[in-house]
């Protein structure tokens, strides 16, 4: 797909299902318990791809100047945005080339109003450290009942999210970014008679995930045609090999689900 005929003509979004594990998330859809992103999924599922950091901060800093997971493939993979930069051998005819410090205010000096919906500790704006992400943002939002240990917190971070768009005029183009934290530790409140997180918790809360996005999907096709990446950060270790949690060089860490997604205008 040319991104450089979607820029600038639809609105963008880029959620990132924080720590989602590949193999959770593929046996979820070939299960069935997906109903809401199956639809926007092709007919293989998701596509297994390597992230480039293996904890939030170092691969959102990636995805931020453009270097989103990669195909789990050989191959030389042409990236949907990059920042211009010498020497770039994954930017291809169809990649958009933004002018900026990072992606972000690359679509906003394209005339996109950008949205963060912060979920885990790195968005959460209370130290310095928690404001560098979000701060690269026209607004931003997180509080407690968007963090991990609110277990309703997909249906308040996409509440957040419907009525900053809903604030926007509608020939306003946005880019908005929701960072979902249920997936994060702890997830076991997910599945009842759990006290401990593993992959049945895990999947239990993509299903809870799922079951929270139609407003989100009815909100953006209200305000018309859209293009966006939906895709985990990295996955964690569930005592796998003896590892426990991420940042750590394990495959369940770094495989990670990847889609890109289209939606179309319904008034």
């Amino acid at each position: 797909m040319n991104m450089n005929q979607i820029v600038g003509q639809a609105d963008l979004m880029l959620i990132t299902l924080d720590t989602l594990r590949y193999d959770v998330a593929q046996a979820a859809w070939q299960d069935g318990l997906l109903p809401n992103l199956s639809r926007l999924l092709p007919s293989t599922g998701w596509q297994l791809r390597h992230t480039p950091g293996n904890f939030t901060f170092a691969a959102h800093s990636a995805f931020f100047t453009g270097f989103f997971p990669t195909p789990a493939m050989p191959g030389k993979h042409f990236r949907p945005f990059a920042l211009r930069f010498a020497g770039s051998e994954t930017t291809g005819p169809d990649t958009c080339v933004l002018e900026g410090e990072n992606l972000i205010s690359g679509l906003a000096n394209r005339g996109y109003h950008t949205i963060c919906i912060g979920g885990v500790g790195f968005f959460n704006k209370q130290t310095p450290l928690g404001c560098v992400l979000p701060g690269m943002f026209h607004e931003s939002h997180w509080s407690v009942e968007l963090g991990v240990t609110d277990r309703d917190s997909t249906r308040n971070q996409v509440r957040v999210a419907c009525d900053a768009l809903a604030r926007l005029p509608h020939e306003q183009r946005a880019f908005l970014f929701i960072n979902i934290s249920a997936l994060h530790q702890p997830n076991c409140h997910y599945l009842p008679g759990h006290y401990e997180d593993n992959c049945a918790t895990q999947m239990a809360a993509l299903q809870y995930v799922d079951s929270q996005l139609p407003p989100l999907l009815d909100t953006l096709r209200a305000r018309g045609n859209g293009w966006g990446i939906v895709c985990s950060d990295h996955g964690t270790a569930y005592g796998e090999e003896g590892y426990w949690g991420h940042r750590i060089s394990h495959p369940v860490v770094w495989n990670v689900p990847y889609a890109e997604v289209t939606w179309e205008h319904q008034s």
